[in-house]
């Protein structure tokens, strides 16, 4: 479909578009409170964050003490999460984690998010990647693995979080993050209007765009308060209704581009309509460049026919006789000539090239 402007300017003003909250556990909920905000869909809480602490604890008395508090933590936050679960899904939202992905094993932050938030089959998986720096948070290569052994472990996709440089980097490298940029994007930009901003080049649009945080909410001015929520609850809002959200939700699958919008044009405006504010833009679909599948399909069947080009027919009527060689061959395959008779008289009029070996023959006969 079309992009619609609406859905990239303060979108959060319409009344019809679903909300969704995202938490941690440092963020305290009303949950009475919260559910009188009708908009309000979903709840997605963090779940792991890394690694799981070490199974042993040792070293100084100082490494015992921090490690022993690592999985007072671990288990005080798991509780939460549990908690905070049955809360929700009692309220009719509808539920999600997510994993802070950081630095190492890639395969085992997957293991330890899948068993730390045990996600029902309509329950809402995330990959948090707060940024494109591979000595603070997850690499790409390793997000990669990790949607990979998601996917092994659950058979579904998770949905990727991210901001807006991070999420155009993946775009403007999509053949080589094959998966990541594909996955769902929920997109983190705390701007009235992202519609210049957007990786409009991948991504045709946003599963969740998170609007409000700490960084543009405060005790003066906020674009959106949930009620029962501190100011620096996070924020976000779909480009569908409720109804259409529940029905997207978990998601769980990876998109497919119709279009090349790195190849699309918006269709012009008029200057009366351009001058008079807010205007719907449509993006006209060109011809779709071909896929890389699809181009290697191509030049491997062209390939086939060149090299089988070099490749000498099999004649299975070439005359059997004392003195046919190359030059009668070539004779005969040049004449349209097929009667004894004028065979014999094509293969004497045949000046055979004069070489070495041939002369050796000759005296030799």
């Amino acid at each position: 479909m079309a992009a619609q402007a609406s859905n990239f300017s303060e979108p959060w003003k319409n009344a019809d578009r679903a909300l969704v909250v995202d938490a941690y556990e440092y963020n305290s909920i009303d949950w009475a409170q919260l559910a009188t905000d009708k908009r309000i869909v979903g709840f997605i809480n963090k779940a792991s964050d890394g690694m799981p602490p070490p199974y042993f604890c040792s070293g100084s008395d100082t490494d015992v003490k921090l490690c022993k508090a690592l999985w007072k933590r671990h288990a005080v936050t798991r509780e939460l999460f549990q908690t905070r679960r049955v809360v929700a899904k009692a309220l009719g939202m509808k539920w999600g984690a997510y994993h802070l992905a950081r630095p190492g094993n890639p395969v085992e932050q997957a293991n330890n998010f899948l068993d730390f938030a045990d996600p029902a089959p309509d329950d809402l998986m995330v990959l948090d990647l707060e940024g494109n720096d591979p000595s603070q948070w997850m690499s790409l290569d390793d997000a990669e693995e990790f949607v990979r052994q998601v996917h092994r472990r659950m058979g579904r996709f998770p949905v990727l979080y991210t901001n807006g440089k991070t999420a155009q980097y993946i775009a403007d490298n999509r053949y080589k993050y094959r998966l990541l940029s594909r996955l769902p994007l929920w997109y983190a930009r705390y701007r009235p209007d992202i519609d210049v901003h957007f990786p409009m080049g991948n991504w045709q649009g946003y599963a969740l765009w998170q609007f409000s945080a700490q960084a543009n909410c405060g005790r003066f001015r906020c674009p959106y308060r949930v009620a029962g929520t501190p100011n620096d609850i996070d924020v976000n809002v779909a480009p569908t209704d409720a109804a259409t959200l529940r029905q997207q939700w978990p998601f769980g699958g990876l998109i497919d581009v119709p279009s090349d919008y790195l190849a699309s044009v918006p269709v012009p405006l008029s200057r009366e309509a351009a001058l008079a504010g807010k205007a719907t833009l449509i993006y006209a679909d060109v011809a779709t460049p071909p896929t890389f599948e699809e181009m290697v399909a191509v030049l491997g069947s062209r390939w086939s026919k060149f090299r089988d080009g070099f490749h000498m027919p099999v004649v299975k009527t070439v005359p059997r006789r004392p003195g046919f060689g190359i030059v009668q061959y070539v004779a005969w395959k040049r004449t349209e000539q097929r009667s004894p008779e004028q065979l014999d008289a094509a293969f004497a009029g045949a000046d055979p090239v004069s070489t070495a070996s041939t002369e050796i023959d000759r005296g030799q006969q």
